[in-house]
């Protein structure tokens, strides 16, 4: 036991270091992923901490298990009625844009770097896939929103883009390795095959999921995120053993329950923030560890030119190609095609090849390493200034959270609820006692600033204010009109 305490140390010191580089983070502009890796680098072989290590396996192990946890924890926050209008725009990004990118980035990486036209596309398959967490985190820190639905459509895209790029990445692997990966044909039949299993698997989840929960009856409620844990693994694993989509599968149950109603849906939704969080620092931290900084400053010269190829070319084209069937307008196109920065599923999937001994694997993880680094580097900081300077940035929305945890009870017919009243609503500006609410629906409580108000029929509602509301579930999505606010299509 005394063997491992050290390690344990180590391990404590690591993640608070993760914590400490997440505020760093927001004071620089700079997603908190880069500053992960930067202290998974300094711990590592070559850094101060001369920490040795070199399983792969382990890493790849690490990080799957992640990304499920931290794709669940996304779904999880994700509104359905933000996500319906832009649903076939981000499914087509994530499905189409994805094989463009690869392809571009693959055939400019198979020049400059010297290797088979399979093994570029192998790369470029790799680095395929965004990075919402990277993204959101720089546009969280410098206080900037974006207009309209460019944020949803740029969640469901970077939510469901893995799928692709991991499907891709095993494709081109098969081929690398010459072990007879099948046909076109037989290839569509597989991603068609992990596409479906994967939604429907999800889906099946999050509906058992939220029945188990409101069923229960757990005497002890710190059993409940322990639960949630077992969904989110059988989820991932359930769809795997069958042929589909993990990551697929677990983004579907986090979106198909964070719109439904389950008890302690709150206590939850922050439990499995805080367990995205701890995941992102762990797996970025592993990830760090894996890499020796020599090796990657041997390849940056040839990796620079594939990352501003991906940066500047691949990722544009595939945006252009796709929102351009889709009537989108110039400005955003140009904003969702400069959201592009690259994070921890690119750097997982380069273990692939190490795991399988594809050859030039080794150039492979480098070059994808740096890949990240440029992208988070390049695209990170420069986000709030490119949303500006197209003028489709806006005020980001704080919400004060309410003093009174809300514990919804799952099943019943009346429930509070936390509504924002939303800029251009026709509650702003208006006495509660003129907003005509539905049967059924009380205000309790708003909350404004720095202060929360006690609501009487002459209180005058304003914009941003949150309410807390009685509503029968019949009449919630009337009451919640009331606040709702015209944003206007964006996209």
């Amino acid at each position: 036991m005394a063997e491992a305490d050290p390690v344990l140390v180590a391990a404590a010191l690591l993640i608070f270091l993760g914590v400490v580089a997440s505020k760093v983070s927001s004071r620089l502009g700079v997603p908190a992923v880069l500053l992960f890796l930067v202290v998974g680098m300094l711990a590592g072989s070559e850094g101060l901490g001369g920490i040795d290590f070199t399983d792969h396996e382990l890493a790849q192990a690490i990080g799957i298990v992640a990304l499920a946890f931290i794709l669940f924890a996304g779904g999880l926050d994700t509104e359905w009625s933000d996500v319906r209008p832009v649903l076939g725009k981000g499914l087509l990004l994530a499905t189409v844009g994805v094989p463009i990118t690869a392809l571009v980035v693959g055939t400019v990486a198979a020049w400059v770097l010297g290797v088979s036209l399979a093994v570029g596309l192998l790369l470029g398959s790799i680095v395929s896939s965004t990075d919402a967490a990277a993204v959101f985190s720089v546009l969280r820190s410098r206080s900037v929103g974006l207009k309209g639905r460019l944020r949803p459509l740029l969640e469901l895209e970077s939510g469901s883009n893995d799928p692709m790029a991991v499907f891709l990445t095993l494709a081109f692997i098969s081929v690398v390795s010459d072990d007879g990966g099948g046909g076109v044909a037989e290839l569509a039949g597989v991603f068609v095959l992990q596409a479906v299993v994967g939604a429907v698997v999800g889906f099946a989840m999050a509906r058992g999921a939220v029945l188990a929960i409101n069923r229960a009856h757990l005497e002890y409620e710190g059993l409940y995120p322990v639960l949630m844990i077992a969904i989110v693994l059988l989820a991932y694993g359930g769809a795997a053993v069958l042929g589909g989509s993990g990551f697929l599968a677990v983004y579907v149950t986090g979106l198909v329950m964070g719109n439904a109603r389950f008890l302690h849906k709150k206590s939850l939704m922050r439990f499995a923030d805080g367990l995205a969080w701890l995941m992102q620092i762990a797996m970025f931290l592993v990830l760090g560890l894996l890499v020796f900084p020599s090796e990657v400053a041997s390849v940056a010269g040839r990796a620079l030119v594939v990352s501003l190829a991906l940066i500047f070319v691949a990722r544009p084209v595939a945006v252009g190609i796709v929102l351009g069937l889709t009537r989108t307008g110039l400005r955003e196109t140009l904003l969702v095609a400069w959201v592009g920065l690259r994070g921890a599923v690119p750097i997982v999937l380069a273990t692939f090849p190490l795991v399988e001994g594809v050859p030039e694997a080794s150039l492979i993880f480098n070059v994808v390493f740096f890949i990240v680094l440029t992208s988070v580097l390049a695209q990170g900081p420069t986000l709030p200034l490119v949303a500006r300077w197209l003028r489709v940035d806006a005020p980001l929305e704080r919400q004060r959270p309410f003093l009174l945890d809300i514990v919804e009870s799952g099943n019943g017919a009346t429930d509070l609820h936390e509504v924002t009243v939303a800029p251009g609503s026709p509650a702003s500006g208006r006495q509660i006692v003129d907003l005509r609410l539905p049967a059924g629906t009380l205000v309790v409580l708003l909350s404004r600033a720095d202060e929360f108000v006690v609501p009487q029929g002459s209180t005058v509602v304003r914009a941003g204010d949150s309410v807390l509301l009685v509503a029968d579930q019949e009449m919630l999505p009337a009451a919640r009109a009331v606040f709702a606010g015209d944003e206007g299509d964006g996209v």
